[in-house]
């Protein structure tokens, strides 16, 4: 099992207070030069992906292959910085509602992919920051304040900046974030279906037997660098705070392992040598402070046992306990089934070692740094895989069983937050 000791709660409020002083918790911190007018930037590995058939394909089909040239033309009639502050804001933000409009169900349907499809908004955003990257402005702008508007677009058109509860004691609020695709040089037409789920559910409401539960949605970058950042803590920190629209509940998720869904009870400070969206490896999980010595281990409060007992759609829910540790005065890993030992250093969580264990870590550990009493933790989604006969080299993007696997992993989805949120109890 994890281990939670007295200790750690003293040391989380000690974190907690860094927390709160932490700049890039406050403001927008990109690790660009500061100084004089600096000179577009080529596109980054994400953005160079957009020149391939398939990505245009997606963004065709899905409708949204106005956005980037839309935007580059909006871009080049501004006249100052505070003019392309508003309009990258404001893009994002409609980029972002726009998708989780197309999702739900409402307004027009340009192109014939379906409309709970996640990758056209990805393709989008990735079309419209290689837009402002390249962008030549015909007035000053400093290199951080171009890195301003790349983040402000980013946030925007990933509804990390417009989270919004109600107040009041009659509904409770419950969080969930999901991911963009990823491993794309593997495949370039994959999906997420956490992101997806994250759009489907975004502002809804569901009936649980103890009431109803406003849902709220935000989708995050498979980058290890925007993660470094402070970009969940920043996006979840006002809302783990108390007040009138504090969370009842929340969970990260990510896509996971073919055929099921996994409840992962223990999360790890570690991260492995995978290589994110950019392409790039980082080593062991940093937290936005200095932390002496960082947790190694945090655990899920979410309701395991219930959701994996409840009868919520076609895959299997599964509660797992394992991870691999180093044990205390050992040198090499050992994968422990039943969760770590005391004084152990983490090498995976139950999630892996990768971001989806890295979100689950930082949300927990913000979690308990704010004596945050309300379930949390992470959910990994089964793996969305396309037909057999419908390969990477030459494959259609999407396929009769792409489709249907989509829509019932973003529907177990919805039943497992229902059953979640039905044991949250409003006094």
């Amino acid at each position: 099992m994890g281990i939670i000791t007295r200790t750690s709660h003293v040391r989380s409020a000690a974190l907690l207070a860094a927390l709160l002083s932490v700049p890039a918790l406050t403001v927008p911190a990109l690790a660009v030069p500061a100084g004089a007018d600096a000179p577009p930037a080529g596109p980054t590995r994400e953005e160079s992906r957009l020149d391939a058939p398939v990505p245009r394909e997606i963004l065709r089909r899905g409708g949204f292959d106005r956005e980037a040239p839309e935007f580059a033309a909006a871009l080049a009639r501004t006249r100052t910085a505070r003019q392309a502050e508003r309009l990258t804001a404001e893009t994002g933000r409609r980029l972002w509602r726009r998708a989780v409009d197309r999702a739900q169900g409402r307004g027009p349907v340009r192109g014939d992919l379906p409309r709970d499809d996640d990758r056209p908004l990805y393709w989008a955003r990735v079309g419209l920051t290689r837009a402002l990257r390249e962008w030549r402005p015909s007035f000053p702008l400093p290199a951080e304040r171009r890195a301003a508007l790349l983040d402000g677009l980013e946030r925007g058109s990933r509804g990390q900046d417009s989270v919004a509860f109600p107040a009041g004691r009659g509904i409770k609020r419950v969080l969930v974030t999901g991911f963009d695709p990823f491993r794309l040089d593997d495949d370039v037409r994959r999906s997420n279906p956490s992101g997806a789920s994250a759009l489907a559910l975004d502002g809804t409401t569901v009936n649980t037997p103890s009431g109803p539960a406003r849902i709220e949605a935000a989708v995050f970058p498979v980058r290890w660098d925007d993660f470094a950042r402070g970009t969940v803590e920043r996006t979840l920190l006002p809302h783990f705070r108390p007040g009138p629209h504090r969370v009842d509940l929340f969970t990260t998720i990510s896509q996971g392992r073919p055929g099921r869904f996994d409840l992962e009870r223990t999360n790890g400070a570690w991260r492995g040598s995978g290589t994110d969206n950019e392409g790039l490896r980082r080593g062991p999980a940093p937290v936005p402070v200095r932390q002496h010595p960082q947790p190694q281990w945090t655990r899920t409060t979410l309701p395991y046992a219930v959701l994996a007992s409840a009868a919520t759609g076609p895959y299997p829910v599964h509660d797992n306990t394992s991870v691999t540790e180093i044990p205390a005065g050992g040198t090499d890993p050992v994968e422990r089934p039943d969760g770590p030992t005391p004084g152990s250093a983490a090498r995976a969580g139950g999630g892996g070692d990768y971001l989806s264990n890295e979100i689950a870590y930082r949300a927990t550990l913000l979690r308990d740094a704010l004596r945050l009493r309300v379930p949390g933790g992470h959910l990994h989604t089964p793996v969305l895989q396309f037909a057999d006969d419908n390969g990477p080299a030459g494959g259609r993007v999407t396929d009769p069983k792409f489709e249907r696997s989509r829509r019932a992993i973003v529907a177990q989805v919805r039943a497992v937050l229902g059953v979640a949120a039905g044991t949250v109890r409003r006094g």
